[in-house]
């Protein structure tokens, strides 16, 4: 499976394409609906949420609430288009006010906008801004809303939630809590965390930062449970699952770093602290007594539930704006001011889901023979049987 997004923040519509997904797979448009309303949620957002409800449109792939196996294609229009149609027009503009209408000339500090403006000619940086906004990982969500109904289908679950936000930290234990429990917690939380007891805290430290006219950052942890042992490789760099995992999680707009299961605190443990010892019963097949590998190992999913944390920096547009240079005076100027959120931690969560989907169900294709869902599905479930059998897999001498 591949995809590609196209669109800008303020254009008329975002679009995906989605390529090689198995025929006849039940296909639920309020699934996706659902996950965008969520992406739009959290304590901390700015007005244009306000503006948008984001529904998907499907205009080629379904028929009849299944996949025919050819390309999907989905789409979301903007409603905020329609106060920016001369600014963002695909036609030419003649008239000279309307052609520097909202021109931006001042980067912000952290921002795609000096670099992309250098590197792509473009002399206006809202050219550069309108596609590097987060705007764009409203078709990543979607994508990832398809890819989750397809793990689910398989038996495999993903849930994410806020562990920390603005350096409040989540005390609650989730390494033997039920997923279940924790996408419900995380649902019922306007910071998408699974401890309660620090949500005022937390709401009080954006309601502090917002007067300031600051941003916060915060850590988003992603759980899969029930994918079949095996997917990814250890053959070559790029097949390795972590690898992918961690460029889907920093393909995230202000991801800054990624860590598996323990994480970094493994540096800092003896070997025989951290390697998770492996059992046998007839019954559950090869398992691992702990998970402090976060499910994976040399490059391959080993059964156990993956565990993959991403940090989010704060949002680098601040009401309170940093130095810059302006690109034509070459001036000192405080840099431009664009409508942003206070903290965007909440819907990174969701939107990490949604990036840890995707490249599952990129991993699980790729292993599996799929051109109809009935036959992804026997494949897989012939593999699970197998994988957790020794005599199918080891010959006697």
């Amino acid at each position: 499976m591949r995809f590609i997004t196209a669109g800008e923040s303020h254009g008329p519509v975002l679009t995906t394409i989605i390529e090689g997904l198995p025929a006849g797979m039940p296909f639920d448009i309020e699934a996706i609906n659902q996950a965008l309303a969520k992406r739009q949620e959290g304590y901390g957002r700015g007005n244009r949420m306000k503006i948008e409800t984001d529904k998907i449109q499907v205009t080629a792939g379904v028929r009849h609430g299944k996949t025919l196996g050819s390309p999907v294609t989905l789409s979301v229009v903007n409603k905020d288009y329609k106060n920016w149609q001369s600014v963002m027009s695909a036609e030419v503009v003649e008239e000279e006010k309307e052609k520097k209408s909202r021109v931006v000339h001042r980067p912000r500090p952290g921002h795609a906008d000096l670099v992309g403006g250098i590197k792509y000619h473009h002399k206006d940086l809202r050219n550069v801004l309108e596609r590097s906004s987060a705007r764009e990982t409203t078709m990543r969500v979607a994508i990832g809303a398809v890819a989750t109904q397809l793990l689910e289908q398989l038996g495999v679950e993903v849930v994410a939630y806020v562990c920390e936000l603005g350096g409040i930290k989540g005390q609650v234990d989730v390494s033997q809590m039920p997923l279940a429990e924790i996408r419900d917690r995380a649902n019922q939380s306007p910071v998408k965390m699974v401890d309660a007891d620090k949500e005022q805290q937390v709401k009080d430290k954006i309601d502090e930062t917002k007067r300031a006219g600051n941003t916060l950052g915060g850590v988003v942890e992603v759980i899969a449970e029930g994918l079949p042992v095996g997917l990814g490789s250890y053959t070559q760099w790029d097949k390795k699952i972590d690898a992918r995992l961690a460029q889907a999680m920093v393909s995230i707009n202000a991801f800054k770093g990624v860590e598996f299961g323990d994480g970094f605190e493994v540096g800092r443990r003896y070997g025989s602290e951290v390697m998770d010892e492996i059992a046998y019963t007839p019954e559950q097949g090869f398992y691992r007594l702990s998970n402090h590998l976060g499910g994976i190992e040399g490059g391959m999913t080993n059964g156990m539930p993956i565990i993959v944390r991403g940090v989010k920096k704060p949002i680098p547009t601040l009401y309170r704006p940093l130095q810059s240079v302006d690109i034509y005076s070459k001036e000192e100027y405080q840099a431009s001011i664009e409508r942003s959120d206070t903290t965007a931690v909440p819907a990174a969560s969701i939107i990490a889901q949604a990036v840890v989907a995707t490249e599952l169900v990129q991993a699980v294709l790729e292993k599996f023979p799929n051109d109809s869902f009935d036959e992804l599905k026997k494949a897989v479930s012939d593999y699970r049987e197998y994988s957790k059998n020794p005599d199918m897999w080891i010959e006697e001498e």
